[in-house]
């Protein structure tokens, strides 16, 4: 897989935002520009590393028509879909800023929460996750209970991981924190791998109330065994020594004194904060 286009004007952009695009055709002609004008807006230089994960409709296309109006965007595509997270670790190494982030293309979150996630993350002491939590959610009630009864899971295998909303994206993090987790789930679960992983680094958790609206257009690809793929990995990276096996490669300067505790400090905003 490789970039179709370069970077814009040649400035070392300050975030590079990963957005993994699975049949988003119709979607991403309304995300992209909105996510660029609003980091142009705040004064921000942003490289948006757009997948095309392997579609079947036009996304590719109107990828292309993207970067030829915004100079931010930077088209590749990945020519067979191995699941979301094989989206986003594609992109990955195309990422040039000293902050990555990783963003879908259903445009759930206004353009300008994001800003506001990166200059909250900028402003900190460099050494957390900056992610959302999706306060309101318009989701059914399934979707809610099964979301709750997941969040809760992940709090009894981690009793001090903090985060309300486990999966709430976009994330962003320092790239050279992002480069020791060496993160490998091509599916569903690389957000919780993330999660787990900061957490074993001794990370921060810069948590924010965002309103979370529903995608506009496409359909959203999370299945029934889903659900199979977080419990079974989430028992395997809990119970088997595999993160235990990754940590002992980890120069010990990287691990903080929560990590090396066992508990990464988190820190969450208010319930005010960004709510609507």
């Amino acid at each position: 897989m490789g970039l179709e286009h370069g970077p814009g004007d040649g400035a070392k952009p300050e975030l590079s935002l990963v957005m993994p695009c699975y049949n988003e055709a119709g979607s991403v002609v309304s995300t992209v520009p909105r996510l660029v004008e609003a980091f142009r807006a705040a004064g921000h230089r942003v490289e948006l590393i757009t997948v095309d994960n392997g579609s079947a409709d036009g996304t590719s296309e109107a990828l292309r028509g993207l970067a030829d109006r915004f100079p931010e965007v930077r088209p590749a595509r990945v020519d067979m879909n191995q699941g979301y997270g094989w989206g986003i670790l594609s992109g990955i190494p195309h990422c040039t800023a000293d902050w990555v982030g990783f963003i879908p293309a259903d445009g759930q979150v206004d353009a300008d929460d994001v800003v506001r996630l990166f200059e909250a993350a900028r402003a900190s002491d460099g050494w957390v996750v900056a992610k959302v939590r999706r306060r309101f959610r318009m989701d059914g009630l399934s979707r809610k209970l099964i979301s709750i009864g997941y969040n809760g899971l992940v709090r009894l295998l981690w009793p001090t991981l903090a985060s309300v909303d486990v999966n709430g994206v976009p994330k962003m993090l320092p790239r050279r924190a992002l480069q020791l987790m060496a993160l490998e789930s091509r599916g569903w679960f690389l957000d919780p791998e993330l999660m787990i992983k900061a957490h074993s680094m001794g990370m921060r958790v810069l948590e924010f109330n965002v309103f979370a609206r529903m995608r506009g257009t496409g359909t959203s690809h999370v299945r029934a065994e889903t659900c199979w793929e977080f419990l079974r990995n989430l028992l395997h990276y809990r119970f088997s020594p595999h993160i235990r096996r990754w940590r002992a490669g980890l120069p010990a300067a990287q691990l903080g004194a929560g990590a090396a505790a066992g508990a990464g400090p988190t820190h969450r905003e208010g319930e005010n904060a960004w709510s609507r």
